[in-house]
């Protein structure tokens, strides 16, 4: 009975000004701060090899997969049976770029994402949480920079890819665009 889409938020979309969008800038940053203490580029399934060897005493945690290894997984999909909807347990990711998938990637995934539901639920504008997870970022590279001066470590240096695939070097209260 009416030509309005349906809304998540009966307030509308979005009911105040665009951009800054607080998830995203918070998910940019985080991400930011964990790419640059972790090996962006490091390979999942080498990351997930590398603990599965390490645990040479066999030790499998009550949520371990079977077998006590850790795999990338796929979340399991719809079934239909019986008149009843359920879901299957996740299964191995077996397509051929499993083997590409890195942790920068996988973490650029998540922060996206995270701002995107928030343009799902009608909160925000797609152009807010672009931009807002680049505010992010420069949030997490002044944070990075001061901690870069005050760390016992010397010389403490982070390598960072931005969300636009620009090389960034964090050193010495530095930060240096390569």
């Amino acid at each position: 009975g009416t030509l309005f889409l349906p809304m998540a938020f009966s307030a509308g979309s979005p009911s105040h000004p665009a951009y800054g969008a607080g998830h995203a800038t918070v998910a940019g940053a985080c991400v930011t701060v964990l790419k640059a203490w972790f090996d962006e580029d490091a390979k999942l399934v080498d990351v997930f090899r590398d603990a599965n060897e390490a645990d040479l005493l066999g030790h499998v945690a009550p949520n371990d997969p079977p077998g006590g290894t850790l795999e990338v997984l796929q979340p399991g999909y719809r079934v239909h049976s019986g008149g009843i909807e359920d879901f299957s347990p996740p299964r191995v990711y077996a397509s051929p770029d499993a083997a590409r998938m890195t942790i920068g990637g996988e973490l650029n995934k998540v922060a996206s994402n995270v701002a995107m539901g928030r343009s799902m639920g009608g909160v925000h504008w797609r152009t807010d949480n672009t931009r807002s997870l680049r505010l992010g970022e420069q949030v997490a590279f002044e944070v990075l920079r001061k901690r870069s001066l005050e760390y016992a470590e010397r010389p403490l240096c982070f390598n960072v890819r931005t969300f636009d695939g620009q090389r960034v070097q964090i050193s010495r209260g530095e930060v240096r665009v390569l």
